[in-house]
């Protein structure tokens, strides 16, 4: 791979000190040699999703958000599980994409790191087919019972999970060259 691949990383969780932001800062600690990373911060600040506006003129946040997205050479999603599903500001930054093609065919990988986290990592998966992201089941992590595995300090110290993320991150790659 020559040089560094650009990796623009969504975090769902709507707390800048939640577990999936450490998780993408150990991502981006890990990869550091292979991507440069960066982190979308303005879920909150988002419009609600409106079909015909997305069409007609969406809002220059969400035009900036998917010409991030269009640009990246590979998307990482990061998120907890809310009420088994994925998180409203997530979801609502991917409904602003449906209608473009800023997904189609773009290597992405797949996190969800939460109490449980098993219907909201299927629902993220489905809804990434549907707008036709290159996910495959190496660049899909589940990591159930994350509080449990971060200390005091943040730090992720269990060390199956850091494990598992390597891997991801070494698949991830993989896919970035296909």
């Amino acid at each position: 791979m020559a040089g560094k691949k650009n990796i623009f990383v969504i975090v769902g969780s709507a707390s800048e000190d939640s577990a999936n932001h450490k998780i993408i800062n150990l991502f981006a600690e890990l990869a550091k040699n292979d991507f440069n990373v960066s982190v979308y911060k303005e879920l909150k600040a988002l419009p609600h999703f409106d079909p015909q506006v997305s069409i007609e003129g969406p809002p220059e946040k969400i035009t900036e958000v998917r010409n991030e997205i269009q640009k990246a050479d590979g998307i990482v999603i990061c998120t907890p599980e809310y009420i088994f599903s994925i998180p409203s500001g997530l979801k609502n930054v991917i409904e602003w994409c449906v209608s473009t093609d800023v997904f189609d065919n773009k290597p992405t990988a797949l996190i969800t790191a939460s109490a449980n986290g098993e219907k909201g990592h299927e629902q993220l998966k489905l809804i990434m087919q549907t707008v036709m992201a290159k996910v495959t089941d190496q660049t899909n992590l589940l990591i159930p019972g994350i509080k449990g595995k971060i200390n005091g300090q943040g730090e992720i110290t269990n060390p199956k999970t850091i494990e598992d993320l390597m891997s991801l991150i070494i698949n991830f790659k993989i896919l970035l060259k296909s």
